[in-house]
C-alpha cells in the first residue's frame, strides 16, 4: 500500500539519520515506581518503549482502544496508559491542556520511561484551507507565537505524499490559548506560515531537544479554518480534573443552554477525529 510504503521510508530514512537516545542516569522516584508496577501488573520486561504525549484522553481514547494488556496509573496530575501494540511497548500520557501541563508530562516520561521515541499526537485547528477536518498533519517544524522555531527531522518523499490523501507536511504553531475563530485561524496562519495549531507540540519538542530523545508530532485536525469552536471551549480545557470539567460544562449549560448542541457536536467530531488519529499512529508504529 502507499500508505505503508510512505510510513517505512520516512522512518527508514528518520533512524539512519539518528544515532542512539541518550537514556536518563536517574529516574524520577515516583514516576519510576509508577512504570515499574504497571509492568509487573501487565507482565511484561521493563524495555524501551514509545512515549506519546495527549493533551486530553479524548485524543488518546482511540489508539488505547488499540492496545493490549494495558496498565493505567495517575501521578504528577498526569495519567499514564501503558500497553501493548504491534509488539511494541507503548506508554501514552494524558498530561493536559497547555505548555506547561507537557512539558512537565514529557519530562517524567523521559525519566520515568526511557523511550526510544517520543510523539506529540492529538487535535489541531486548521490554519490552512489546505486542511480539512480529520485531515493529518505530519510536522517538520514546530513554532510558537514568540517567534522561536525547532525542525524536525522528518523525511517524506514529496511524490509518496502526493498519492496519500489527507496527509500533510509541514509547520505547526503551538499557541498559548485555543484560537476559535475563522478570521484569527487564517491570521495565524498567514503571520506564520503554518498549517495547524495546538498549545502543547513546541514544549515537547523542547524538552526531547535539550534531553536528547528524538521526536516526532503528528495532529489530526478536529476542527478546520473556517469552523468556529464554542465559545466555552477555551474554559473547559483549563480544568484540570474531571470534577471540574463537568462543573464546567454545567454551568455552561445553566448559563446557555443551546450549548448543550455544541458540545455534543464537538464530543461526536472529537470521537471521529480520534478514531483517525489512532489508525493512523497504528501504521507509523508499526515501522518503528
Amino acid at each position: 500500500m502507499v500508505y505503508r510504503q510512505f510510513l517505512r521510508s520516512w522512518f527508514h530514512n528518520a533512524a539512519r539519520q539518528k544515532a542512539r537516545e541518550k537514556l536518563s542516569e536517574v529516574a524520577r522516584e515516583q514516576v519510576q515506581a509508577a512504570a515499574e508496577n504497571a509492568s509487573d501488573a501487565a507482565g511484561e520486561p521493563d524495555e524501551p518503549r514509545l512515549g506519546l504525549i495527549f493533551a486530553l484522553r479524548i485524543e488518546s481514547g482511540g489508539l488505547e482502544d488499540l492496545l493490549d494488556g494495558t496498565a493505567t496509573t495517575r501521578g504528577h496530575g498526569f495519567l499514564v496508559v501503558q500497553g501493548r501494540l504491534a509488539e511494541r511497548r507503548l506508554a501514552l500520557v494524558v498530561a493536559g491542556a497547555g505548555r506547561e501541563a507537557a512539558a512537565r508530562a514529557t519530562e517524567a516520561l523521559i525519566d520515568g520511561h526511557q523511550p526510544q521515541w517520543v510523539l506529540s499526537a492529538g487535535f489541531a485547528g486548521g490554519l490552512n484551507p489546505d486542511l480539512k477536518r480529520n485531515d493529518v498533519l505530519m510536522v517538520d517544524r514546530v513554532s510558537d507565537t514568540a517567534g522561536n522555531e525547532l525542525a524536525i527531522d522528518l523525511k517524506v518523499d514529496p511524490a509518496t505524499l502526493a498519492r496519500t490523501p489527507g496527509v500533510h507536511v509541514g509547520r505547526l504553531l503551538t499557541a498559548d490559548r485555543v484560537v476559535r475563530l475563522p478570521d484569527e485561524k487564517r491570521a495565524l496562519g498567514g503571520q506564520y506560515d503554518a498549517l495547524a495549531v495546538d498549545m502543547e507540540t513546541f514544549a515537547v519538542a523542547e524538552v526531547c531537544r535539550r534531553r536528547q530523545v528524538r521526536f516526532l508530532a503528528v495532529r489530526v485536525v478536529n476542527d478546520a479554518v473556517d469552523e468556529t469552536l464554542p465559545h466555552d471551549v477555551e474554559y473547559l480545557l483549563s480544568q484540570t480534573t474531571r470534577a471540574a470539567r463537568l462543573g464546567a460544562a454545567a454551568g455552561a449549560l445553566w448559563r446557555r443552554p443551546s450549548s448543550f448542541k455544541d458540545m455534543f457536536r464537538l464530543k461526536e467530531n472529537a470521537l471521529l477525529a480520534s478514531e483517525r488519529l489512532a489508525k493512523f499512529l497504528a501504521g507509523m508504529i508499526e515501522q518503528l
